[in-house]
């Protein structure tokens, strides 16, 4: 069981613009073609802040295209927020929010032995990250520059180091990156 950030990323760092528009994305790569299908099968549960959530909810027609429903996800979801949120019929949506390592226990023993998904935001990611319990990051980098936006992964990551375990080419736009995250030693501090 792993604990997994799969996100996308423009060449600059961004993994969506200022305003939340992914629409810079869709055109550089065919989902069915990436390592998506596989990943997301072997995912047990998933965690995600509220931006992501809501645009997920915006987005409701396309998922129901594809998935005959309008909520993506099978697995128990949690999402972090601050506030009250919608959520859609019949799908296993948990509102969380504060310190991640009690819903990281809880998705861990919802998950059935499979792994855990950070789907975004990046400081989310981060938070997972400073508390120790993000084993991978697996980034997908699309051929664009976006200039500002929502960051990756607003975390100075200086030591340990993330270890690069693979690179595969998806088309002409699109290269994914895998990154394993070593443990620290005990008694070493994080840097941000």
């Amino acid at each position: 069981m792993r604990t997994q950030y799969y996100t996308a990323t423009s060449l600059d760092g961004f993994i969506a613009t200022e305003d939340d528009v992914l629409d810079w994305l869709f055109p550089l790569g065919d989902p069915s073609t990436s390592s998506y299908t596989a990943f997301v099968a072997e995912v047990g549960a998933l965690a995600m802040g509220s931006t992501t959530y809501e645009w997920i909810l915006r987005h409701g027609e396309q998922a129901e295209a594809k998935t005959g429903s309008p909520w993506p996800y099978a697995q128990p979801t949690w999402v972090f927020t601050r506030r009250v949120l919608p959520t859609p019929a019949g799908a296993d949506v948990r509102l969380a929010s504060g310190d991640v390592r009690p819903v990281h226990a809880a998705m861990h023993e919802a998950a059935g032995g499979k792994n855990l998904w950070i789907v975004g935001g990046g400081d989310l990611a981060g938070q997972f990250h400073d508390a120790g319990l993000l084993d991978e990051l697996i980034v997908q980098v699309g051929s664009v520059t976006l200039g500002r936006g929502k960051p990756l992964f607003p975390r100075r990551v200086l030591h340990p180091l993330l270890r690069l375990v693979s690179v595969q080419r998806m088309g002409s736009g699109m290269v994914e990156l895998r990154y394993e995250v070593e443990r620290m030693p005990a008694g070493a501090v994080r840097c941000r």
